[in-house]
């Protein structure tokens, strides 16, 4: 099974490429975010034309997070337990949710799609949001993984932090100063290692970028940042026999700023018994 994380930067522009790069690369399910729409705003034809159905979770023309699959997809969930809010100049614990979050099951995986908070700047009520976001999704998988031990459990998505110097090569960026590469949202990522999951991606893919700023020609510099990532449970780590990152899809007409995350796992899909068997 081959399964996908790529923040598409608005579904509605880019459908077209979303769709035509799913088909090119046999990928079976694909977590998007940022897909700024709601869902009854979807282009859900072009995906279903292609054989995938969709779940989408977006509450306005921002943010936005979906699953797009030709395997059937259960339990789906548009939030965490203890999924904090946020409304600018809003305080206290009832701000309202943003559409950050979907979760799924499909062949036995449960997966999240997830848009993590940018966070702003160092001194803007955003970053604290976006620490407290994140302590709180490694809270509640820690906690499905308690709840479910052995189970394969995959976090997708935009992470919204470079967790090493290797991972950030945007000169704009500055220790210091900048979000991304602060030591409190650095230490926020790597606290999902305590609690049961690691990079799949990095072992077999240890170099390259997953987004690239519009800005100040990046792209073509290669002044990148690696923020999409896929942290899996061990029982997923297990099952991953592959993984890429598809560094050309921010080339050509309209690309996203981002570029998709690949696994392919070693999971037995209903399109495999279906096949016949050869002796």
């Amino acid at each position: 099974m081959r399964v996908a994380t790529w923040n598409v930067n608005s579904i509605r522009t880019r459908h077209g490429r979303v769709v035509d790069w799913l088909l090119r690369e046999d990928v079976d399910v694909l977590g998007m975010q940022e897909i700024k729409c709601k869902p009854e705003q979807f282009p859900l034809e072009a995906f279903e034309e292609a054989g995938y159905q969709v779940h989408a979770h977006g509450l306005n023309q921002w943010n936005g997070v979906a699953f797009a699959s030709r395997l059937p997809m259960e339990d789906v969930a548009t939030s965490f337990a203890g999924q904090p809010g946020f409304l600018k100049g809003h305080e206290g614990p009832d701000a309202p949710l943003e559409a950050r979050a979907l979760g799924v099951t499909v062949e036995g995986v449960r997966l999240w799609s997830l848009y993590v908070p940018n966070g702003r700047a160092l001194d803007d009520p955003h970053f604290t949001y976006k620490l407290d976001w994140l302590a709180a999704l490694r809270t509640d998988a820690a906690a499905w993984l308690a709840a479910h031990p052995g189970s394969p459990l995959a976090l997708m998505g935009d992470f919204n932090v470079a967790p090493t110097d290797a991972d950030m090569g945007d000169p704009s960026f500055v220790h210091g100063v900048s979000t991304h590469i602060s030591q409190p949202e650095r230490d926020a990522f790597f606290a999902f290692e305590s609690a049961g999951f690691s990079d799949v991606v990095r072992p077999l893919v240890p170099e390259g970028f997953t987004f690239w700023d519009y800005k100040q020609l990046r792209f073509p510099r290669n002044e990148g940042m690696r923020i999409d990532f896929i942290l899996g449970s061990d029982a997923f780590a297990d099952l991953v026999t592959d993984a890429s990152i598809h560094r050309d899809e921010r080339k050509g007409d309209a690309p996203s700023d981002h570029v998709p995350v690949v696994v392919d796992l070693d999971v037995q899909t209903e399109d495999d018994d279906d096949r016949p068997m050869i002796f």
